[in-house]
């Protein structure tokens, strides 16, 4: 339930009140002053929810890219297309990140994997360590990952500045967020079923294969 009304807040203050300041801050403000104005619930948020966890991560440090080319958009007067999209900005240059993490023997998943591994277990690091130089699946799983994950941000990005320049401002406003976490929902859910899928293989390699009992002469008649 804590879950359900968290995920709620969150799509309200990042979907809904943009969208709702915008408008009420259009007839005083004009186009440029309501995006600068429709911008403060989800900085606020982010800000808010940094200093209630207080861990640096791969989402916090997203957060705080964010929040910092925000800023610098507004400080030196951003056009209004340019600020509909400094969100995706981020997650463009960190799915190039991903994408020339390939060229490397181990890709940004990898580091991400290794991390999750360490925080849910004990000796989790030197499990997944082994596990990452016994078992190519395992590898070409990661890299493959990492694939995806850098293509579907970069995509996102390059889709969002097109939206942005071709569509009016307040369509865009309340359209390009959706598509986002459209296309990050479904990248979460592909994640999910790629993890289990890992792991129910993982299992099946660890069990023993049992050897089938001989067949009796008597039978076979």
């Amino acid at each position: 339930m804590k879950i359900k009304i968290g995920t709620a807040l969150e799509l309200v203050v990042n979907l809904l009140l943009p969208w709702l300041v915008y408008r009420l801050a259009h007839p005083a403000l004009g186009d440029l002053g309501a995006l600068y104005a429709s911008a403060a619930p989800p900085l606020l948020w982010s800000l808010a929810e940094f200093a209630k966890v207080r861990r640096v991560d791969a989402l916090s440090v997203l957060v705080l890219l964010g929040i910092v080319l925000s800023v610098s958009v507004m400080a030196i007067g951003g056009s209004q297309r340019i600020l509909l999209v400094r969100e995706s900005l981020v997650s463009g240059l960190i799915g190039v990140v991903f994408l020339l993490s390939l060229l490397r023997e181990r890709p940004l998943v990898y580091y991400l994997a290794r991390a999750t591994m360490a925080r849910q277990q004990a000796d989790g690091v030197a499990r997944f360590e082994t596990a990452w130089r016994e078992r190519p699946p395992l590898r070409a799983n990661l890299r493959m990952m990492t694939a995806a994950w850098g293509s579907a941000l970069t995509a996102e990005t390059l889709l969002r500045c097109w939206l942005a320049w071709h569509w009016p401002i307040e369509r865009s406003l309340v359209a390009l967020p959706i598509i986002s976490y459209a296309i990050y929902g479904a990248m979460m859910g592909w994640t999910v079923w790629m993890q289990k899928r890992i792991r129910a293989r993982e299992r099946a390699a660890a069990q023993p294969h049992e050897t089938p009992p001989p067949i009796r002469l008597e039978e076979a008649s």
